[in-house]
């Protein structure tokens, strides 16, 4: 059984005492596949550091979080362009807009979250959307954008079966994690009226971990308990959601 992490911020300060456990905790758990999502430059030597650890393993992304696009994002912006012209990566992200820390740079993370989308257009990568509080501003962006070369993973899902089914209209597939094993979750209400082919399994470790673990630092290898709940949503065997969410996973990000 060969699960997929499609986003753990695997070179997190959170893992600096046990960081090769851990990872070794996920492998034996069947997690093969970690796709790693940017924050901004500060992290970058860290991402690199850990993809020379693992190069098997460890695919990156590149770009600008949300929540650090601040006075200086264009030179953060400049940062992820120069890293795009050195190298490869398998995605752009995680990107987005976030209202729930502060609304006043709204403006700023829009005019961010358009810039990185057409980067990814540039490359024919996808985007790794995150979202938080700012469903409506993120639709906004994605209409003006909407095309055959727009497709990425909605990151960390959260939102209602309507807005499930207009970000897939966008061309893209809705990352589940922990969020749907808690009581009020709710995405696991509707989730079985969603098609298997639109999901992809994440963990967003170190945060968000799954029930029963929930309060404490998330690590990949929880994933086991997303795979089972998804499993009861659907009906179908914990195998055949790691293989269908890996499937996708490989549509998404070409590898």
């Amino acid at each position: 059984m060969i699960i997929t992490d499609t986003h753990t911020h695997l070179y997190s300060e959170a893992f600096d005492d046990d960081q090769e456990a851990m990872i070794r905790r996920a492998e034996a758990a069947g997690v093969s596949r970690f796709f790693i999502p940017a924050i901004d430059s500060s992290y970058t030597q860290r991402m690199y550091a850990l993809e020379g650890k693992y190069p098997e393993q460890v695919f990156l992304m590149m770009g600008l979080h949300p929540t650090s696009v601040k006075e200086d994002y264009e030179e953060e912006l400049a940062h992820v362009e120069a890293e795009f012209a050195k190298r490869r990566f398998y995605a752009v992200g995680e990107i987005g807009i976030d209202l729930y820390w502060d609304k006043s740079t709204l403006a700023i993370q829009q005019d961010a979250f358009t810039r990185q989308i057409r980067l990814a257009k540039k490359y024919t990568l996808p985007i790794v959307i995150h979202c938080r509080d700012a469903f409506d501003e993120i639709f906004d962006v994605l209409e003006d954008e909407r095309g055959d070369d727009l497709f990425g993973i909605f990151h960390c899902f959260t939102g209602t079966k309507d807005q499930a089914e207009r970000a897939i209209s966008f061309n893209m597939r809705l990352g589940i994690g922990g969020v749907v094993t808690f009581k009020n979750g709710k995405v696991d209400r509707f989730l079985h009226e969603v098609g298997l082919k639109h999901i992809v399994l994440e963990t967003d470790s170190p945060y968000l971990a799954p029930t029963p673990f929930r309060g404490k630092r998330n690590e990949s290898s929880y994933i086991i308990k997303v795979l089972e709940k998804l499993s009861s949503v659907y009906g179908v065997s914990e195998e055949e959601i790691a293989h269908v969410t890996t499937e996708n996973s490989k549509e998404v990000f070409g590898i």
